[in-house]
């Protein structure tokens, strides 16, 4: 039966995965269009606007065309478009592992729980700290990652407090500590996160240590 649905994809290509629990594996990325947020570090701005609008149909094509378990729903911010939990739907019925990259301030309770998801919580070096739907938190599930970008130290210290106020050791199996490319040193942050025993996984982007700023990995 088609699929009538239609989402505005930015990119759809066939890469590494550069974080989270699955890096390194080959995997399938589809950028949505569109995102409420300007983080200050964001890597994608280009994903803002354009794109161009596709049937689901088309999209799940494309994906099958790689022949690779792993997909990524991703943006932009891809819950922005509400044909997005159609997608990953269909997708999780194909059998495709599916992630969701989410800023974290639109809500997830929607979201097949098939889907992993991995979700930001936005520290204040971002500049979109105010953004954060902390009422995401209880929808959480045990396979699900919470990621925090860190700027600097005053982040860090943030982040930290955070684990604790919403006891987050608990509710995910996997909290990712990223260093924002360029802002801090990756051995800085190693350090604090060793000297204060946190529980947490700390990931460089992959995709970076590749290709560098390259779009499109």
């Amino acid at each position: 039966m088609t699929n009538a649905a239609t989402l505005r994809i930015t990119e759809i290509f066939h890469s590494l995965q550069g974080e989270s629990r699955t890096v390194g594996l080959p995997t399938v990325f589809v950028r949505l269009t569109g995102c409420p947020l300007r983080c200050q570090y964001c890597d994608t701005a280009y994903a803002f606007d354009g794109g161009d609008v596709l049937p689901i149909d088309e999209i799940k094509a494309q994906i099958d065309s790689y022949d690779c378990d792993y997909v990524t729903i991703t943006g932009g911010e891809p819950l922005g478009q509400p044909n997005c939990l159609k997608l990953m739907a269909i997708l999780c019925d194909a059998d495709y592992k599916v992630s969701l990259e989410t800023s974290g301030a639109l809500a997830i309770e929607n979201v097949d729980k098939r889907v992993s998801i991995v979700m930001d919580l936005k520290t204040p070096g971002s500049s979109e700290c105010d953004k954060n739907r902390y009422e995401n938190i209880p929808h959480l599930k045990t396979s699900d990652q919470l990621k925090f970008v860190i700027c600097d130290e005053k982040d860090y210290l943030w982040s930290k407090a955070k684990l604790d106020q919403y006891d987050l050791a608990n509710k995910v199996d996997e909290i990712l500590f990223s260093p924002s490319f360029e802002q801090l040193k990756a051995a800085d942050l190693a350090e604090w996160v060793l000297r204060d025993r946190l529980k947490v996984r700390m990931q460089l982007q992959l995709h970076k240590q590749i290709w560098g700023e390259e779009k499109g990995r």
